[in-house]
C-alpha cells in the first residue's frame, strides 16, 4: 500500500511516466491490454488479460506477465506473473482510496465480490484494522474468503452496499449502484469498470458525488467517469487520487458529503508492485535471467 501510495504521488508530479493503455478486444469473451510505465530508473510492460467468463472454465479471469527491465541499459531484470501484481495493486488502491476519502469515523467496510482481486482488497483492509463483510454471487466463496481474511459474510447484497466504506470489484457487467442509492457520508471504491461498456454505478448516480479517479485520461475513456462525461461530467470537476495525495488538491469536505473514487487500473501501481518485489528478490531461491 506504500509503494502504491509513492506511485500515485510521483506520477502526479510527473517523476514517474505511463503512455496510454492499449487494448485490443477479443469481446464478448475479453480483451488483452498492453500497459507501459516508466519510473525510478526502471521501465515496465504489462501485458495482461481481462476474462471474466474464465472462472465458470476454471480459469483466472486475469492472466498475464509483467516485464521489468533497467532503464539505463535495457536489461531484463524480471518477469513476473501479472494476476498477483494485478491483485496486490488492486487491492492496495482500493483501501487507499477509503482510508484517504472515507470518513474519519468510518471503521467498517464491505467488499463486493470474493475473486482473487476481492479478496486482495479484504485482506488490504482487514490488516488496516477494519472491519470487514464480503458479499459474493457465491454465498460459500464469500463464506470461504471471509474465513480465510478475518473478515465476516455479508447476510445480503443490500446490507454490503449500505456500508460506510463500500468497495466494489465485480467483473463490471451489472450496475450495483442505481440512481438515488448512495446515502449521505458513504464512500465507495469502484474497481470493476476498467474497460470499455463495463459499469458499477449509474453514470447520473456517480453525478451526485464528490469524484475522484486514478488518471482522468483514462478513466474518462474507459472508466465509469466516461459514462458521466456523456451528462456533463466536466474535468473540473473529478479530482485524481495522486493530488490528494500529494496534497495539492482537497479530499472529502465534510462527513455528509459521498464520494467515489473511478479505478481503472494504472501501469504505474503495477510498477510499484514490480519494484517492490525486485527488492526482496535477494530473499527466494530465484533463477538469474541472465540476458
Amino acid at each position: 500500500m506504500a509503494a502504491v501510495r509513492d506511485a500515485f504521488v510521483a506520477y502526479h508530479r510527473g517523476e514517474w511516466t505511463m503512455p496510454p493503455k492499449v487494448y485490443v478486444p477479443a469481446y464478448p469473451a475479453g480483451d488483452f491490454r498492453a500497459m507501459p510505465a516508466l519510473g525510478s530508473g526502471h521501465a515496465l510492460l504489462k501485458w495482461v488479460t481481462s476474462f471474466p467468463g474464465n472462472p465458470g472454465k476454471g480459469r483466472p479471469t486475469v492472466a498475464g506477465v509483467v516485464l521489468l527491465s533497467d532503464a539505463s541499459d535495457g536489461r531484463l531484470l524480471a518477469v513476473l506473473d501479472a494476476a498477483p501484481v494485478t491483485a496486490l495493486r488492486t487491492g492496495a488502491a482500493a483501501a487507499l482510496a477509503a482510508v484517504t476519502l472515507g470518513r474519519a469515523d468510518a471503521t467498517a467496510a464491505a467488499v463486493i465480490g470474493a475473486g482473487v482481486n476481492g479478496r486482495a482488497a479484504a485482506r488490504t483492509l482487514v490488516a488496516l484494522g477494519r472491519q470487514v463483510a464480503i458479499w459474493d454471487l457465491d454465498e460459500a466463496r464469500a463464506e470461504s474468503a471471509a474465513a480465510e481474511l478475518g473478515a465476516v459474510a455479508a447476510r445480503s447484497r443490500e446490507e454490503a452496499l449500505a456500508a460506510d466504506v463500500v468497495v466494489t470489484v465485480t467483473p463490471g457487467r451489472e450496475v450495483l449502484f442505481g440512481e438515488g442509492s448512495l446515502r449521505p457520508g458513504q464512500h465507495v471504491s469502484l474497481m470493476g469498470a476498467d474497460g470499455p461498456g463495463k459499469a458499477e454505478i449509474a453514470p447520473a448516480e456517480l453525478l451526485r458525488t464528490r469524484v475522484f479517479c486514478d488518471d482522468w485520461e483514462q478513466a474518462s475513456h474507459g472508466g465509469e467517469v466516461a459514462g458521466a462525461v456523456a451528462l456533463g461530467l466536466t474535468r473540473d470537476r473529478v479530482t485524481e487520487l495522486g493530488a490528494v495525495l500529494a496534497g495539492d488538491a482537497p479530499g472529502r469536505s465534510s462527513p455528509d458529503e459521498i464520494t467515489t473514487f473511478d479505478s481503472t487500473g494504472l501501469a504505474i501501481q503495477d510498477l510499484a508492485i514490480a519494484l517492490a518485489a525486485l527488492e526482496r528478490a535477494g530473499d527466494l531461491d530465484l533463477p538469474s535471467l541472465d540476458l
